[in-house]
């Protein structure tokens, strides 16, 4: 696994659009190796079938609770812990890379294609969206949703700001911190902003405006494994297990974290939008996402 990924680091860090795509394709095989079930077959058989029968589908993905038992992903996990192996922050870097090239169609794919994976990882690996507390990564999100962008790219944007939040009020205050709302309402706001693209904004608002809980690593840092993993979305109870073990000697930041009620974000909202308490009125309604009511 480290082979793999040492070689799809090199052709992310290449300013090669050609090693790039290459780079990306590796780690969602990676990925996608992890994430799909095995099947009882040998690889042979496997490829004989799908030449037989082009028709048949892929296999199925593996439910999120099961992959904490698995010893590939837990090795992954594990792996992901340091700095050298870590992919999320490979990724990111690249983006930046991207971000900076001349806005085409093809350096667009490639910027989709990184978000995507940026997404997949920050659900397979929850502490690496500690990533995301730092100012640099959090505005990289944030200039992927200006206007100058396609609505491909901000669809895909919205839905990474998501994954980079989930459990991790810290990010939050990053992402307020720097104007992150105004961003979110002055593009929803706009006459020019697609309709589609609206739609995930909205979706983006209901979800911001929920209950907040500490964050995954600081919650296992401060040994309230248990009931941190019944709240994660992602329920990889094995893998939070592997965080859990390492967590004696990590200093535990969650008394310095601040958590945000429904109200006060309402009101942090109601600066850029007016019909903000409509969307918490819906929202305790209808609770979307499972959300518990505090």
């Amino acid at each position: 696994m480290e082979a793999l990924l040492s070689l799809s680091f090199d052709n992310l860090s290449s300013y090669d659009g050609g090693k790039i795509r290459k780079g990306l394709r590796q780690v969602e095989g990676l990925l996608a190796q992890i994430c799909l079930s095995t099947s009882a077959k040998s690889t042979v058989e496997r490829r004989r079938s799908s030449i037989v029968d082009p028709g048949k589908e892929p296999p199925p993905r593996k439910e999120l609770g099961e992959l904490g038992q698995d010893p590939a992903f837990r090795e992954f996990f594990k792996l992901q812990e340091g700095f050298e192996w870590n992919v999320a922050l490979r990724l990111v870097n690249c983006l930046d890379r991207l971000m900076g090239r001349s806005n085409d169609g093809a350096n667009d794919l490639l910027i989709l294609s990184t978000l995507d994976l940026i997404q997949g990882i920050l659900l397979l690996h929850p502490p690496s969206r500690s990533l995301f507390s730092r100012e640099l990564y959090m505005n990289h999100i944030l200039d992927l949703m200006e206007p100058v962008n396609c609505p491909a790219i901000q669809s895909a944007t919205t839905l990474t700001l998501v994954c980079a939040l989930i459990d991790t009020p810290q990010n939050t205050r990053t992402f307020e911190n720097l104007d992150g709302l105004l961003t979110v309402t002055s593009l929803f706001k706009s006459r020019s902003t697609s309709r589609e693209v609206k739609l995930k904004l909205v979706e983006f608002l209901y979800f911001y405006l929920m209950p907040e809980t500490p964050s995954i690593p600081s919650a296992i840092a401060t040994a309230s494994v248990p009931a941190m993993l019944q709240r994660s979305p992602s329920k990889l109870a094995g893998a939070f297990q592997l965080r859990a073990e390492t967590a004696g000697r990590r200093r535990a930041d969650s008394e310095s974290e601040t958590t945000k009620t429904i109200e006060e974000k309402q009101e942090l909202l109601g600066r850029y939008l007016n019909s903000v308490d409509d969307l918490v009125a819906d929202l305790r309604e209808s609770t979307p996402f499972g959300m518990v009511e505090c």
